[in-house]
């Protein structure tokens, strides 16, 4: 597939970036490259696929489950904090 100026229009516009226009054929032929070697996968078979084939026999292995472990007494974490409060972090307000 060749990017043409339309279809670099419309991704700078999608991706809401201006694109230099000393960029824009080097950009081009990239983006050509990329979609190119992607097509190359409509040359795969997979006809004879199922679409659930994994290359885990069994499925995803699953790990043990295990008790999870009491935290660590609060005071011990919060007296490296610069500001704390009933077992809180203060952190600035970043939202307003």
């Amino acid at each position: 597939m060749l990017i043409d100026d339309r279809v670099l229009d419309s991704l700078e516009r999608l991706s809401m970036l201006e694109i230099d226009a000393d960029k824009r054929e080097s950009l081009k032929r990239e983006l050509s490259e990329i979609v190119s070697y992607v097509e190359n996968l409509n040359e795969l078979d997979t006809s004879e696929l199922d679409s659930l084939f994994s290359t885990i026999l069994g499925g995803t292995p699953l790990r043990e489950d295990i008790a999870v472990r009491e935290p660590s007494i609060p005071e011990d974490i919060l007296k490296y904090a610069p500001r704390a409060e009933d077992d809180f972090f203060i952190v600035p307000k970043i939202i307003e």
